[in-house]
């Protein structure tokens, strides 16, 4: 397997889209390897759709990894690290943080991989291949630059947009585009891609347009609020309500019954998935598996040779947003378990491993009570233990479970956000009706209206907290509320704490204090203002100097 990589404006180049083996999905497969530098991959239908197949993993590998989690929820508040990723954390990232210029690559490897693979499908795809599945597989490429697209608007703000990456690979007179004209360069995009997918998935896993409409729904919802001040614009939040509208009458889609259900494996590709990165267990490939788990686990007790989350956990803002929590040591809500370890908390579909009287020996899982005045609400979401808890398909930062990018709970709440528009309130049934199959699933009462903005971003950040979402949910929020948003993280208590249960184990609730000596607590208000927007990366600054020029609308 050969790569070859290129540097410019730090977006890097594979020349050849190239698979791998060990592959147990339905659609990923490994091709000849001396076929795919040239014309004669591209025979069949099949060889097209496995061109296409990485796009659903291997291209999302290094921002699956750690910007993922870094950006989507280090920087959202929702979780902390005690002593590692603290540029996010804090809040003070510059444009010479590490991991600012990863996370940029990251995303402009799906920009430049799916540009490569629409540029090989259209030049080298034979008359065998049908007119269905080439215009399938240029819409899947399509689907996801825009959807890179959208990480890197909403994390950088303006940014070069590139559809013809060979071309671009020597100039560095390359300009930074607007953030409305990125915008409205991803909204197309996904039209057009909503017009050129299948209606029912080719193969397991596969996009559809219902899809992309649902991704639609998500665009013009934050859209609404791009060059605007105070409140949204009413024709795209009327589009995001459309597009969600017509995902749910589609009925293709429904809400699991259990929350917890999402995240015990095995999960991949059920019923309340839209779009999933399609990770696969394999002993020898590398990019093609789910290492986030290792990241996260608490300890190597109960993960495979990894287990390095020690010190990151949920933040005391976070552990507010469960209704009950902070101030009666108990919650109603079940989302908690799914997505926090508290000490006592029993889950017997891990196994840990623990001495007992000077003896090593299994058990399945409580979650310890460590430390007198600090210790951690550990990350449960994505951690699904050892080997044999996978089905055999765990190993040391290799797991085989999938990683949602967007689920139908995501849709029912577009639609209610977009109702409540710039009225800050309804009591229209439908949007009640969907908000409420959210929270009651999770073992809450009936909210019975009026429907709040603020009772729809609390429900988002719970319902998607460890999903990479709660960044992107304040930064929508700061495109037409700066102030608000700003607040927001202001408030976030960011520093340590401690949860006491009860007793131990089965505790009935807890008290979570925090912890006076803590070095760091909040994000201060000025520095939450001026590190809203990522800087670019210098390196980047440095080759394509232009970048530092005023930006330019992309349509002109």
């Amino acid at each position: 397997m050969k790569k070859i990589k290129y540097t410019h404006y730090c977006i890097i180049l594979i020349a050849s889209i190239l698979m791998f083996a060990g592959c147990s999905k339905e659609f990923i497969e490994r091709p000849p390897q001396d076929a795919i530098v040239d014309g004669n991959f591209y025979k069949t239908n099949d060889q097209v759709l496995a061109s296409t197949a990485l796009l659903y993993s291997k291209v999302w590998f290094d921002y699956n990894d750690k910007a993922s989690y870094n950006l989507g929820d280090f920087r959202g508040g929702v979780a902390y690290s005690a002593y590692n990723d603290q540029d996010n954390v804090r809040f003070n990232t510059t444009g010479l943080t590490p991991d600012n210029g990863f996370a940029w690559n990251a995303f402009y490897n799906v920009v430049t991989q799916s540009n490569l693979a629409i540029q090989n499908i259209n030049r080298y795809a034979t008359v065998e291949v049908s007119a269905t599945v080439k215009k399938h597989a240029i819409a899947e490429a399509r689907f996801m630059r825009a959807l890179a697209y959208r990480y890197l608007v909403m994390n950088w703000n303006e940014v070069p947009i590139v559809t013809d990456s060979q071309a671009k690979l020597n100039d560095i007179t390359v300009r930074k585009n607007t953030t409305e004209s990125v915008w409205r360069f991803i909204t197309n995009e996904m039209r057009a891609v909503s017009a050129d997918l299948t209606t029912t998935p080719i193969q397991t896993g596969r996009l559809t347009k219902m899809a992309a409409e649902a991704m639609l729904a998500r665009f013009y919802l934050t859209r609404a609020g791009v060059g605007q001040s105070g409140s949204r614009n009413q024709v795209f939040l009327d589009s995001a309500k459309y597009f969600a509208k017509r995902v749910i009458d589609s009925n293709q889609y429904r809400l699991l019954g259990s929350y917890a259900d999402l995240f015990t494996y095995p999960y991949d590709n059920q019923t309340e998935s839209i779009f999933e990165l399609q990770w696969v267990f394999t002993a020898t490939e590398w990019g093609t598996q789910n290492s986030v788990p290792a990241y996260l686990a608490y300890s190597p007790e109960i993960a495979n040779g990894d287990g390095w989350g020690g010190d990151k956990s949920a933040t005391l803002w976070m552990l507010n947003k469960y209704a009950g929590l902070t101030t009666n040591g108990r919650t109603l809500d079940q989302r908690l378990k799914s997505t926090f370890m508290l000490p006592g908390a029993y889950y017997p579909e891990i196994s840990q491993n623990v001495v007992i009287d000077g003896k090593s020996t299994k058990q399945k899982m409580v979650f310890p009570l460590v430390g007198t005045d600090a210790n951690f609400a550990s990350i449960k979401k994505y951690v699904t233990g050892q080997n044999g808890d996978n089905g055999q398909q765990a190993a040391q930062q290799r797991y085989g479970h999938d990683t949602y990018m967007m689920r139908y709970a995501e849709v029912l709440l577009i639609y209610a956000e977009a109702t409540i528009g710039n009225a800050g309130q309804t009591s229209d049934a439908l949007a009640l009706q969907y908000f409420n199959a959210v929270h009651t699933r999770a073992g809450l009462p009936l909210n019975p209206g009026p429907l709040t903005f603020e009772n729809v971003f609390d429900e988002r950040i719970v319902e998607f907290a460890m999903e990479s979402m709660a960044w992107y949910d304040l930064v929508s929020y700061h495109y037409y509320a700066p102030s608000q948003a700003e607040d927001i993280v202001a408030s976030q208590y960011r520093g340590g704490f401690f949860v006491e249960p009860d007793k131990m184990p089965n505790p009935t609730k807890w008290e979570i204090t925090d912890t006076s000596w803590w070095d760091f607590k909040y994000v201060t208000q000025s520095t939450a203002a001026a590190n809203f927007i990522l800087p670019i990366p210098a390196a980047e600054l440095s080759q394509a100097p232009n970048l530092q020029l005023q930006a330019v609308d992309y349509y002109k």
